[in-house]
């Protein structure tokens, strides 16, 4: 089993789970600690709260792993008075990094809202609001012919030449006569300084995805033989036909009418009460396709309506907003803000999965903190 780096940690989740697929001004990422240290346990959360750093104290945790960022305005000061900021201050005393995971896991393809849609069972699931795309990059790079092979392998075994998920390892190289003379204090792998050269040679063109052109390019100088390879990277009119975005819509395997499908979303998130916004005449209304986005999502409910959606599901739907959704003739369920805690089993699972294929040393661990901080009436 191998220890592992917070670093490494944070490497292969950003692999799933890009920074560049958060939403704009939202702090994802590293929150607290120094992530050179060794991860030895890991604790997955939806919320950094004061209860949940305690037990992460308790069960001897060093990295957590939560959805909802814990700084999302800056502190405007230290005062450990205020429980809330004593929490950084046990954090940091604990050697506990704290690194969040936001709206790039929403936006993420088999993320939060995945999850979620999952819960319910919905089927043919798409996008609600489709955001990103991947731009692509094109790479030329000039090798002698006796290395093209040796260039092209560590090219593609970084990244480069993956079209879709279907084909792997696509290049294409036209031949020519590479020509230069080495001077001053060049040290050519071929010729001499001061010479003119000429090298049978391999123009070698990939597509690669715009955020692995660093890793891309690390290879192509560990793998080319010459002092100073040439090469070409360029953006091109295409992107990636994989699609991010928020929201997920599906459809129900059986039409339901409101009542039912509103015991169907209780069951589904485990919740005990549900607020519900219907239009006019709207408990009637039959249930087939959903829309839904975890989270405080309710200013997207036009998408809803784009797609065709009969309800949406969101949290915090706020009073005015019912009213404009009411207006458009929406049917709105608002399950609360917790039913993201869905994302901890399958953090957990995901992580998890991670020490069994690469072999790492850590152990992995849910919150059992329950951070909802309502209850209904009939609870008391």
């Amino acid at each position: 089993m191998k220890n592992i780096s917070g670093y490494e940690f944070v490497q292969q989740f950003e692999k799933v789970v890009p920074l560049w697929l958060a939403e704009e001004k939202d702090p994802v990422g590293l929150h607290v600690g120094d992530l050179g240290q060794t991860v030895r346990k890991v604790m997955v959360t939806l919320d950094v709260r004061p209860e949940v750093v305690q037990e992460a104290i308790e069960q001897n945790v060093d990295f957590i792993l939560a959805h909802h960022p814990p700084i999302y305005r800056p502190l405007a000061r230290l005062d450990l008075s205020d429980p809330q900021t004593r929490m950084f201050a046990d954090l940091i005393k604990h050697d506990i990094r704290v690194y969040a995971a936001h709206t790039n896991l929403d936006n993420a393809n088999n993320g939060m809202n995945d999850w979620l849609a999952e819960a319910l069972s919905l089927t043919d699931v798409e996008i609600m609001d489709v955001s990103r795309t991947i731009p692509l990059k094109r790479l030329n790079v000039y090798a002698p012919k006796t290395h093209a092979q040796q260039v092209r392998d560590a090219i593609t075994k970084a990244g480069a030449g993956n079209i879709t998920d279907s084909y792997q390892d696509c290049s294409y190289s036209m031949s020519g006569i590479g020509r230069f003379t080495p001077v001053g204090s060049a040290n050519p792998t071929i010729g001499e300084v001061g010479a003119p050269e000429e090298v049978e040679e391999e123009r070698i063109e990939v597509i690669l995805e715009e955020n692995k052109v660093s890793t891309v390019m690390e290879a192509l100088y560990q793998a080319h033989p010459y002092e100073e390879p040439v090469f070409e990277v360029y953006t091109i009119d295409q992107m990636q036909p994989e699609k991010f975005g928020l929201g997920r819509v599906g459809n129900l395997p059986e039409e339901m009418d409101l009542v039912a499908f509103v015991h169907h979303v209780k069951r589904s998130f485990a919740v005990e009460g549900v607020r519900v916004v219907t239009p006019p005449n709207g408990l009637n209304n039959s249930i087939k396709r959903v829309a839904l986005c975890g989270g405080d999502a309710g200013k997207y409910y036009p998408k809803a309506l784009q797609k065709g959606a009969d309800v949406y599901i969101t949290g915090d739907v706020y009073y005015h907003t019912a009213h404009d959704m009411q207006a458009a003739g929406l049917t709105v369920i608002d399950p609360g803000h917790h039913i993201e805690k869905i994302c901890m089993p399958k953090l957990k699972e995901m992580v998890l999965e991670w020490k069994k294929t690469l072999e790492w040393d850590i152990e992995v661990i849910a919150s059992s903190v329950d951070t909802n901080p309502f209850l209904f009436d009939h609870q008391l």
